[in-house]
């Protein structure tokens, strides 16, 4: 088995005369965090969305789990069981409870029967710390638990990579702590994760390889202490000053 899990070679994509995507190449190895920092534009959500097909690449090839998703042949269902994505607006079902919201893919799309489904639901909720919401529905929670509730119904679908778009970004301050929690915990339980974030401090800490991206291409990419702490390109320089030193209005 590759160690590889993730391998974009090439990617282009344009939306009508709007090219968001400039030739991006990234590899992502099994176990390893990546996350993917910028400023807002610069491709960082599109780039993941690619990497399992939610926005189809003008070119280039994406391939994930062995699964080369832009060949045209492609099951692209079977290869999507194998990726887990957190988005920023939680996507919970509304009118189903917690415990049926992380059932029903695992159900539908695995053919895991409800006992067995149920047991996988309740163990992912009590890794994320809300066992004893699984019979609330979404709107009683704050978002913060939606969010952690977002993450166990992905994981329930036994994924071999995750992909999180700026997963604290809806968040209210206090609430975002626990979510990070939660993608430091999986982290450091192997998980392969795909990070797209503005959370400087979980990238330095967390990450194996952060990528900053700028209108549409790789600008720089390396270990964390690198990227962040000693950044080479001026491009990545001056966001990285805007985004760790912010101007401070006086009262």
């Amino acid at each position: 088995m590759s160690d590889l899990i993730v391998e974009v070679s090439g990617l282009h994509k344009s939306f009508g005369r709007l090219e968001v995507l400039k030739g991006i190449d990234l590899e992502v190895r099994r176990g390893e965090v990546v996350c993917i920092i910028g400023p807002s534009g610069s491709g960082k959500s599109t780039l993941l969305r690619c990497v399992n097909l939610l926005e189809e690449p003008n070119s280039g090839t994406v391939v994930v789990n062995g699964f080369e998703l832009t060949d045209p042949d492609c099951d692209l269902d079977r290869a999507r069981r194998t990726v887990g994505m957190v988005f920023q607006g939680f996507n919970l079902f509304g009118h189903l409870s917690v415990l049926d919201n992380l059932t029903i893919a695992q159900r539908k799309v695995l053919g895991r029967d409800k006992a067995e489904a149920e047991r996988v639901a309740m163990e992912n909720l009590t890794k994320v710390g809300l066992a004893e919401k699984a019979g609330s529905m979404p709107a009683q929670l704050s978002g913060g638990q939606q969010q952690r509730v977002a993450i166990a119904r992905a994981l329930s679908m036994d994924p071999a990579v995750m992909l999180f778009d700026e997963p604290t970004s809806a968040l209210d301050p206090e609430l975002v702590g626990d979510v990070l929690r939660v993608m430091r915990q999986l982290a450091d339980e192997g998980m392969t994760m795909l990070v797209v974030t503005h959370e400087m401090q979980f990238a330095r800490e967390v990450a194996d390889t952060v990528l900053f991206m700028d209108g549409g291409v790789v600008v720089e990419q390396g270990p964390p202490q690198q990227v962040i702490g000693d950044p080479r390109e001026e491009r990545t320089q001056k966001f990285l000053a805007r985004v760790l030193n912010p101007v401070h209005v006086e009262d």
